[in-house]
């Protein structure tokens, strides 16, 4: 199944590498495209588990779906995560 996800705090160019690298570690998750002008990801799942999944590690990330709790704290995570996306990329 294909979906695309509507986040939040997506930035730039570093948080684009990190969301991409860390999904895909995600087994069962395939063809990833990360979009920093709609703020979307975009990606193939094989089971409902993997959907849920994926929002779970973006909210880890700092990159809540569209409509999910961002505080402060979240909002932080996302900029710590831009940092690494930089430096790795």
């Amino acid at each position: 199944m294909k979906t695309t996800v509507a986040i939040q705090n997506l930035k730039c160019a570093g948080c684009e590498s990190t969301i991409a690298k860390k999904l895909h570690m995600v087994q069962g998750i395939y063809n990833i495209s990360v979009n920093t002008e709609n703020c979307t990801v975009s990606f193939n799942y094989k089971t409902e588990d993997g959907l849920n999944t994926v929002q779970n590690e973006l909210s880890k990330l700092g990159y809540p779906s569209v409509g999910d709790k961002n505080n402060l704290s979240t909002k932080a995570k996302s900029y710590v995560s831009c940092a690494i996306g930089r430096l790795t990329k």
